[in-house]
């Protein structure tokens, strides 16, 4: 069976992340978000599968190649151009990359599925398609209902009692919504549905294809299902999907490594001595870190591998990417730390090279900063920067 996962977007919501990393392969706990999706279409027989890709495409082919060590055959349709020399990303949109795939070579022959490669979810495929079929859609949504002060999130969708879809209304005030059902960004479809997709454009499925559907008439349905369903479509989303894993929240992740204390996991050699480091779960530390006596971490908190938190350092509820080195007396609270960039939960930015801070919070391979103590916390002072909090 044949699905298609959506992988071509630049991710600007969830920069700075997205500047040197697809949103596909953000990781979840070490795992990039895709190869979830991967493990689900396998379960349910979908195992040819198609990933257009244009923003920093190559690190998606590299990472999961032709799909066989995951199980699943996997080609890649690259939307873009070479620019001296450099490849330039230029997305065709969601449903101007199916066709772009299907004007190829006809792949596209029988029900296929579509899903966004940027979100958790456990559904059950082979119940959907069964459905999908049942009605003789052309077109099928997934949704899933949220509670109505929610709604104004995201694409709400209109049906009638037997599932047909009416309207659609793109994050609707509370008060004017008319559904609770929401758009998932998980589709099945029948081939004929790129029927109504031109070629050679940039065409979205949410936005075009869909309300043309409506407009035709075609057999276009939607069906409520009880999924999980962690959508990672900002800096805070991600923040979520994290916590959620580590509290237990959400089920279909499992923490890596081994557990080491009561809600403590770890990697391969970590160098930690639990009895002199102030440390409560849920944590997880990426192997090859180094947790210095007198470092103190509260969960939720993820720290990545070859991390270097030094002693008087603080992690509170935050995220830190891999090969990041927090100095002596930082305090992170409720912060996301990735390179040179210090995210804090509402996804507001702080360049720390460009403010002046990268000695605070710099790259674990580079020397040790040589300020003293008293000269370090003399700047910090001035620049009231002793705690980022």
């Amino acid at each position: 069976m044949k699905a298609m996962i959506l992988a071509a977007g630049k991710g600007t919501r969830v920069r700075p992340i997205t500047y040197t990393m697809p949103k596909p392969m953000m990781p979840i706990l070490q795992k990039p978000v895709m190869e979830f999706l991967l493990e689900l279409l396998r379960q349910h027989g979908f195992n040819q599968i198609m990933v257009n890709v244009s923003h920093l495409a190559e690190e998606i082919e590299s990472y999961f190649r032709d799909g066989q060590r995951f199980g699943v055959q996997i080609a890649y349709s690259f939307e873009g151009r070479i620019v001296d020399g450099t490849l330039m990303g230029e997305a065709l949109g969601s449903a101007g990359g199916m066709r772009r795939i299907q004007d190829f070579s006809p792949f596209f022959d029988d029900t296929f599925v579509v899903l966004c490669g940027d979100a958790l979810i456990d559904l059950d495929l082979t119940e959907a398609v069964k459905w999908h079929k049942s009605k003789g859609s052309i077109a099928t949504i997934i949704m899933k209902s949220v509670p109505r002060e929610d709604v104004s999130s995201y694409g709400v969708v209109v049906t009638d009692d037997d599932g047909r879809i009416k309207a659609f209304q793109e994050k609707p005030k509370v008060e004017e919504a008319l559904s609770t059902n929401i758009n998932t960004g998980i589709y099945i479809f029948e081939p004929e549905v790129l029927d109504y997709i031109p070629s050679g454009v940039e065409y979205d499925i949410g936005s075009q294809l869909f309300p043309k559907l409506v407009e035709i008439g075609a057999p276009f349905y939607a069906i409520p299902m009880d999924f999980e369903w962690v959508d990672i479509g900002k800096v805070p989303d991600y923040w979520r999907a994290i916590r959620g894993v580590l509290s237990g929240e959400i089920k279909n992740v499992q923490i890596p490594g081994q557990q080491v204390a009561p809600g403590i996991y770890t990697g391969l050699n970590v160098a930690m001595n639990l009895d002199k480091v102030d440390i409560t779960g849920p944590v997880y530390i990426g192997g090859m870190t180094r947790i210095e006596d007198g470092a103190k971490i509260v969960g939720p908190a993820m720290i990545g591998p070859n991390c270097w938190i030094c002693s008087g350092a603080m992690v509170d509820n935050s995220v830190i990417f891999e090969w990041s080195r927090l100095g002596p007396g930082v305090s992170l609270v409720d912060k996301l730390v990735f390179g040179r960039y210090c995210v804090d939960k509402t996804g507001a930015t702080i360049d720390l090279q460009a403010a002046a801070l990268d000695w605070l919070i710099t790259d674990a391979r580079h020397d040790p900063p040589c300020h003293n103590p008293v000269e370090r916390q003399a700047i910090a002072e001035l620049l009231g920067t002793h705690a980022i909090s």
